[in-house]
């Protein structure tokens, strides 16, 4: 199970997730594989990067697995000290797929960021330190939907200004799925800008959020959970992937370093921190992880590729 602060797990943090109610059966509609071009069997696979912008380390990682293939897509945190270099890279690289890890939490307790805003722009959203909060929760009880939407922006914004060719919106520690009113925020910003938004096909039922099935890409997100020793970290990405149905699934790692940045960054708590993301970027570039995807028949695309997949009319159901 993921570390509380890092959100794949918000039930047990006392916040419900985001049922999908779908106005269409999905059966009834050409698969996203079918969209793109592949069979309906066909198991299409997103690699992808979160946190992008948080740390140099971070971002060391990130480039040199995109130079060589191994990840295909990732997302940046813009309140994060990094972004910067995040910016310059995709300028020089803009192949490279990278879109928008919308953010209303900092999780670490020795290293913090706060809304672009400012403090004064938007003070529902900052903790008693003046940070973003280091869990849910308290963006479910205390942020200002309009306080969210215009950060939300702001971020957006702000890595377009830096020349980022922005491919797609996600959420850090999924917090914009945790209410109604966060997910219609980030619904709503993804249907306005003509961006898909990371949305799992399968949710838990308890909002009754409604969306169209066609506007849906990703059938299952399949990430690593805690307690898994360092020498099974491929065994056990390798177990979660081989059973995926056909469909389109993400892949989501955490790549660095383990180094002084990242461990005094992290330093306390293990989950996600510098020894995790290490083994993160140890795995998608060993020849044995791809030569797997390779014999699993797996078909890596970015979200570049499953933009082409949303419905024509998606800019207009604002």
């Amino acid at each position: 199970m993921r570390h509380l602060r890092s959100g794949a797990r918000v039930a047990l943090l006392g916040v419900a997730t985001v049922s999908i109610s779908v106005t269409a059966s999905a059966q009834t509609l050409p698969t996203v594989q079918e969209r793109l071009g592949y069979p309906r069997e066909a198991r299409l696979l997103v690699i992808h990067v979160d946190d992008v912008g948080m740390a140099h380390s971070v971002n060391r990682a990130t480039f040199a697995a995109f130079r060589n293939g191994w990840v295909t897509s990732a997302s940046i945190l813009v309140p994060c000290p990094w972004f910067p270099e995040v910016a310059a890279f995709a300028k020089a690289n803009p192949e490279a797929d990278f879109g928008i890890h919308l953010a209303l939490n900092s999780e670490w307790t020795t290293f913090r960021w706060a809304p672009v805003l400012g403090p004064d722009a938007v003070p529902s959203l900052l903790d008693d330190q003046g940070y973003f909060p280091l869990v849910q929760p308290p963006v479910a009880a205390r942020a200002k939907l309009d306080e969210v939407e215009r950060e939300l922006r702001a971020q957006i914004q702000r890595a377009w200004s830096a020349g980022i060719r922005i491919s797609h919106l996600d959420t850090h520690m999924i917090t914009l799925t945790i209410t109604p009113g966060l997910f219609k925020v980030y619904q709503r910003l993804g249907r306005e800008l003509g961006l898909p938004i990371l949305q799992e096909r399968r949710l838990a039922e308890s909002l009754k959020v409604e969306i169209p099935a066609d506007e849906v890409l990703i059938d299952q997100v399949v990430a690593i959970d805690e307690n898994v020793e360092p020498a099974e970290w491929r065994n056990t990405y390798q177990k979660l992937l081989a059973p995926l149905r056909p469909g389109v699934h993400e892949l989501i790692v955490h790549l660095a370093h383990d180094d002084d940045e990242m461990r005094g960054a992290t330093a306390d708590h293990p989950d996600y921190g510098a020894a995790w993301r290490q083994n993160d970027f140890d795995l998608v570039g060993s020849d044995q992880f791809r030569q797997f995807l390779k014999d699993q028949g797996f078909v890596l695309v970015t979200w570049k590729d499953l933009t082409r997949a949303l419905p024509k009319d998606y800019r207009d159901r604002r």
